[in-house]
Order: structure tokens, then C-alpha cells, then sequence
């Protein structure tokens, strides 16, 4: 619609910028966070700290001039070889682009399966009747955790939990299938348009 306009800056208040993503590579992978801009090293690292291959998981490292010196409690963040764990999630493709997979306290379990929310949420969020989708970890006595879904719909939609289910079940492996699918009237979201997680677990357990 805009034309080669766009790009996306992957970044924290811990680490400043980490990646920047122009119109080509948004054009190559519309979901990627980019590369490392000139002066910032970025490494996907294992629990043990050691690089992983291209397409593996990890837990994504960053190291600048910017990096933050702790918080105001006096605690910091892991510290690997000048780089400083941003706590999220992610995986460098074999031509370097960083992928988001969400933060690290967001992963969740299900059945010995790691399983992202923010994946199943960017699907669930394609689905044209659907105006804004979250998807949370619930306490399941079988498996663990299970995923929950909570969806907005556009005025006058209408949508059935199991199509919803059904939907991704369509996309995603088994365990990504949120059991519970709840339709509320928005999302409860905080002065910067952050999703409250615990406000859903509220909601949910209410």
C-alpha cells in the first residue's frame, strides 16, 4: 500500500536498538526483525551461553555502547562476553535476518512441548472477523499449561471456538491449539497499548 516505506526496529530499553529490519528484507520476510545496525553485535545463545545453529531457538544476547547499567533495585541482566540478554526469544535465518519468537517468561510447556503464544496470536490475528487476538498459558492438571485464547471481534462478526480451533490446528502443530477460546469486548491493554497479561488471567480465572 505504501511502497518500499517501511521498516521494523527490534529493541529494548536494556539494550537501545539490537536489529533494524529496511523494505528489502521486510519484502524478503515480512516477520523478520532484521540485522544488527554498524556498532551492535547480536548472538543467539543457548541456556549454557554458547552460540546455536542457524534456525534454532535461542535466547537472543546484545552488545553496543548503549547497554544499560543495571536496575535502580541493583540487579542487572545476564551478561555473556560484552553482551547482554534481552530476554526474549529468537533465531537467526541462514542469510543472518533475526525472527522474534516473544519473551522468554511468555514460552510455556504443554505436554514437554515449548510453545510460543505470540505465534498462535500473529495467526489467530489473520482471521478477517477478528479485530485484536491475545493468547496467554493456563495451568492445565494433564499437560501442564495449555494455551487461551482471547479474541475482539469486528462489530457485527460472530466466530465459533471451534473454528477458531480448528483454524489453527490447520497451521500449527497439536499442542499449539488453544483449548479455551473467550470473546471479549477489547483487549486490556496499559498507557503505551501493551497487552496486560495479568488482567486476562484475572478475567479467565474470574
Amino acid at each position: 500500500v505504501y511502497g518500499d516505506v517501511l521498516h521494523n526496529l527490534y529493541g529494548s530499553t536494556e539494550v537501545s536498538w539490537a536489529s533494524i529490519a529496511g523494505p528489502a528484507a521486510l519484502r524478503a520476510a515480512p516477520t523478520t526483525a532484521g540485522r544488527a545496525p554498524h556498532g551492535t553485535r547480536l548472538q543467539i545463545l543457548d541456556a549454557a551461553g554458547e552460540p546455536v545453529p542457524p534456525g534454532r531457538v535461542g535466547r537472543i544476547f546484545v552488545g553496543n555502547e548503549m547497554l544499560f547499567e543495571g536496575y535502580t533495585s541493583g540487579t542487572t541482566r545476564e551478561h555473556r562476553d560484552g553482551l547482554l540478554d534481552t530476554g526474549d526469544l529468537g533465531r537467526l535465518d541462514a542469510d543472518g535476518l533475526l525472527f522474534v519468537d516473544g519473551r522468554a517468561d511468555d514460552m510455556i510447556v504443554s505436554g514437554g512441548e515449548n510453545v510460543f503464544p505470540s505465534e498462535v496470536e500473529d495467526l489467530i490475528a489473520r482471521l478477517p472477523q477478528v479485530r485484536e487476538a491475545a493468547v496467554i498459558g493456563v495451568p492445565d492438571p494433564r499437560y501442564g499449561q495449555r494455551l487461551a485464547a482471547f479474541l475482539a471481534l469486528h462489530p457485527g462478526e460472530t466466530l465459533d471456538p471451534e473454528a477458531v480451533r480448528e483454524y489453527v490446528r490447520h497451521y500449527l502443530a497439536r499442542f499449539s491449539v488453544p483449548r479455551d477460546v473467550v470473546f471479549v469486548k477489547y483487549l486490556p491493554r496499559n498507557a503505551t497499548g501493551k497487552v496486560l497479561a495479568r488482567e486476562l488471567h484475572r478475567y479467565y480465572y474470574s
